[in-house]
């Protein structure tokens, strides 16, 4: 008996090893890297990881373009045109996200706890807190997550798509719960994605357990040619179908099983929102489409009207309420299953253009979704501070939370430890003068979590032009207003859906556009015509102290911002030679 040696196409592979292999070896510097060196270490590895690999996708460009691919390992990897298009899509979007993660504020703060296991509010994490502690395995995760990412839409096999599924959500579920403020909120989000995530992963394995059921293989190929086969087993293939599509559509945050979307995109920190709001679509809308457009094309007829179902009631879902939402988070959130039904409009339009024109949209949705969060994640909340007497009340009050600990804290700034006392309240009750009235608030606060409510964001663009204007540009792209990357997305993917005969889906979504640009010009009026207090603005408002600060940080997030801008400028203006290189190999391998 001889072993035969697999012949193996490494270098088609490249771009998922480099990425692959950089999360291991960042897993390595976590054990054996001393601490003060460990972040800078793990960011120049991340950077150096995604930058390579979307070089190696570079490299691989013009021989796919001219064979039209090749499948990898037996077929469980298919690197054809639209393989390489997502993983470059992926590859930079996560390179500008991870510069939004790696940065800090002036305060020399990231946006996760100082450690993910203690208990909020615990002496424990206050004392990693004061000790600054960090948590850079946040790194080796994101990179794993951007691994499965780039296998999940590759993948010629069922059983390749569950485990890519896999990868590249555990670590998500992780980072979710990883925020350094309102950690109850974060912790309860990752909890939330857990379980859902789970279960719509388990709708995905039975699923597939049904359609091996029915054609005896796992791989695309074989499953499409038993389809065209009469069997006497549609009833299996049918709610097989629609089971793996429910797994998909889960992650692409689709109705009905969009539920997970806004507290997650809320709770997690706001870094990670952007980049799992940007990647994982793209990840997913890839897998979806190769599986739409490969596997069950045949079951038009019979899967068509659930697909139709749900696009409509993912764009109406997603604006209806997304007008009503008072946090910024969960409005982008509600926005992103609004462009979810978009993007589902060009895929159900089973035509070629539709290919290339989700392609497109979603490297434009991508771009302003990564800068918008990565503004969100620099405009914070003001605290009031008030007399001395108050503040050292407040402070004394968080001391017995430490005793547990055996720790103490720097209360009011005085540089001396104070341990546990048992009068925590008390200063704040001998601060009020004979009539129970508080001392008055002092001009300037201090610096605290995100300012997410939308009323906080009122007069942003009088205090902050720059940065509200490019905000202002992110939310028009969202809108699809002309000269915007956005408006070209809408445009390809509704094109398509008239050229393959889904007309009244594009109805649909214009009219969806026309509602949901109302909540995205809505906070434009808030940030530049609307004074903090309520109200149109006037002269007096320069002097008034606003609701929301635009801390200053080491710069990363404002590099990743102004690429996004830049990209979101130049898809909208010149998008002629993206389309043409993206519609030049946008051929899937059957």
């Amino acid at each position: 008996m001889s072993f035969t040696v697999p012949d193996i196409a490494w270098a088609q592979l490249a771009p998922v090893l480099i990425v692959l292999g950089a999360a291991v070896v960042g897993v390595l510097v976590e054990a054996l890297v001393p601490r003060r060196v460990r972040r800078v270490v793990q960011l120049t590895l991340t950077l150096v990881a995604l930058a390579g690999a979307v070089v190696a996708v570079a490299a691989l460009w013009n021989g796919v373009a001219d064979t039209g691919g090749t499948d990898v390992l037996g077929g469980s990897l298919l690197v054809d045109g639209p393989t390489l298009v997502l993983w470059a899509t992926t590859a930079v979007l996560a390179l500008l996200a991870v510069l939004v993660i790696a940065d800090r504020t002036a305060t020399g703060e990231d946006a996760f706890a100082p450690q993910g296991a203690a208990v909020p509010g615990s002496g424990y994490e206050e004392a990693a807190r004061a000790a600054g502690l960090e948590q850079t395995e946040v790194y080796p995760l994101v990179l794993f997550a951007t691994g499965g990412m780039l296998i999940f839409p590759a993948t010629g096999d069922l059983l390749t798509l569950f485990v890519a599924l896999e990868v590249l959500s555990l670590p998500l579920y992780l980072l979710t719960g990883l925020s350094r403020r309102r950690r109850l909120l974060s912790q309860e989000a990752s909890m939330k994605y857990f379980l859902l995530g789970s279960f719509a992963s388990a709708l995905l394995l039975f699923g597939i357990a049904l359609l091996y059921g029915f054609s005896g293989s796992l791989r695309y190929a074989e499953i499409a040619d038993a389809v065209r086969t009469v069997s006497g087993m549609d009833g299996l293939l049918l709610v097989g179908s629609l089971l793996v599509l429910a797994g998909l559509l889960f992650k692409v945050g689709a109705v009905p099983f969009h539920s997970w979307t806004p507290d997650v995109y809320q709770g997690a920190p706001t870094p990670i929102t952007g980049f799992m709001a940007a990647c994982t679509k793209v990840a997913a809308f890839g897998a979806l489409v190769r599986v739409f457009y490969t596997v069950v094309p045949d079951l038009r007829w019979d899967l068509e009207p659930v697909m139709w179902t749900v696009a409509i009631a993912t764009m109406a879902v997603g604006t209806v309420v997304a007008l009503v939402q008072t946090d910024i988070k969960r409005v982008l959130a509600y926005s992103s299953i609004a462009h979810a039904g978009f993007v589902l409009t060009g895929v159900v339009a089973l035509v070629q253009s539709g290919i290339t024109a989700v392609l497109f949209y979603l490297l434009a949705y991508g771009a302003a979704t990564v800068g918008a969060f990565g503004i969100v994640s620099l405009v914070r909340e003001r605290g009031a501070v008030r007399s001395a007497g108050v503040a050292a009340g407040v402070a004394g009050a968080r001391v017995p939370a430490l005793a547990s600990a055996g720790s103490t804290v720097d209360v009011g700034g005085s540089g001396a430890g104070t341990g546990a006392t048992g009068a925590a309240g008390a200063g704040a009750d001998d601060a009020a003068d004979a009539d129970g009235e508080q001392p008055p608030v002092e001009a300037e606060g201090p610096v605290l979590g995100e300012a997410t409510h939308l009323s906080q964001w009122a007069g942003l663009g009088r205090t902050n032009p720059v940065l509200a204007t490019t905000f202002a540009l992110f939310l028009l792209s969202f809108a699809g207003i002309p000269l915007t990357a956005g408006f070209t997305g809408k445009f390809a993917v509704f094109s398509a859906a008239v050229e393959g005969g889904a007309w009244p889906l594009a109805v649909v979504g214009v009219l969806a556009s026309a509602a949901a640009a109302f909540f995205y010009v809505r906070i434009i009026v808030l940030m530049f015509f609307t004074s903090p207090h309520g109200g149109p603005r006037d002269d007096a408002d320069d002097e008034a102290r606003p609701g929301a600060v635009v801390v200053a940080s080491q710069g990363f997030a404002v590099v990743a911002i102004g690429a996004c801008a830049v990209l979101t400028v130049l898809l909208g203006v010149l998008p002629g030679p993206v389309l043409d290189a993206i519609a030049g190999v946008a051929q899937l391998l059957p």
